[in-house]
């Protein structure tokens, strides 16, 4: 199959990311879509479906529906934009929602949990994990501050979420995935901190989404094509 792989210079930034699970699958989603409606054929859709699962990059992923109506209307179009680097001024309150703390022991909190718009965690000679994946998000945007002294805080979020981060390590490490969803309606992950001989670390929790945003993109598209079979 010859599909041509040139991008936009002004998409270039967003097709560079590594693909995540669900943009493979949403990618596949359209492509089933098409099938129904007659837009491929049997064959293409299955040479198309094997390309999808090669893709590394959503630059990859792009060439696969151009030709079709969904990979240009207005959820493809905002699909790939970059999460802001800060949330808005006031958007998250000063006083946090929830605090983790471990002095001279562990604290973790996981599981199916509903995450406030502000998470402290504190590991003073102690270790913190925060596990965001099966956990509720109610707020699309989320702020964790963590502060690390002589211990170690590790956060881990789904894949299909946005993380952004901010801080620094003094004779420690402060390490944070920059990650960007493929859905506009992803809950964004800010994580602030400072690691005073200690480490902090939040990173994607592999094959682990976020169900409810993919539930809603797939009601969309069966909605449309119930639509299509009504006809």
């Amino acid at each position: 199959m010859d599909l041509q792989k040139h991008t936009e210079p002004d998409l270039r930034k967003h097709t560079d990311l590594r693909a995540s699970d669900a943009d493979r699958d949403r990618t596949a989603d359209i492509l089933r879509e098409a099938l129904a409606e007659g837009r491929l054929t049997a064959e293409e859709h299955a040479e198309r479906v094997e390309e999808v699962f090669r893709a590394k990059t959503v630059g990859e992923l792009e060439p696969l529906v151009r030709d079709l109506p969904a990979g240009h209307g207005p959820h493809s179009s905002a699909a790939f934009a970059a999460a802001p680097s800060r949330p808005a001024p006031g958007a998250i309150p000063s006083v946090a929602d929830e605090n983790v703390v471990a002095v001279f022991s562990a604290a973790v909190r996981k599981g199916r949990w509903r995450v406030g718009r502000r998470t402290h965690a504190y590991a003073i000679f102690g270790s913190v994990e925060i596990d965001l994946s099966e956990a509720i998000f109610e707020h699309q945007h989320v702020v964790i501050k963590a502060v690390s002294v002589f211990g170690s805080v590790e956060i881990r979020v789904p894949e299909n979420v946005s993380m952004r981060g901010s801080g620094g390590g003094v004779l420690g490490t402060f390490e944070v995935d920059t990650l960007d969803s493929g859905e506009q309606d992803a809950p964004v992950v800010y994580v602030d901190g400072l690691a005073v001989l200690g480490s902090i670390e939040a990173k994607p929790r592999r094959g682990k989404l976020i169900e409810d945003i993919l539930d809603r993109v797939g009601d969309r598209l069966n909605a449309k094509l119930r639509r299509h079979l009504g006809h």
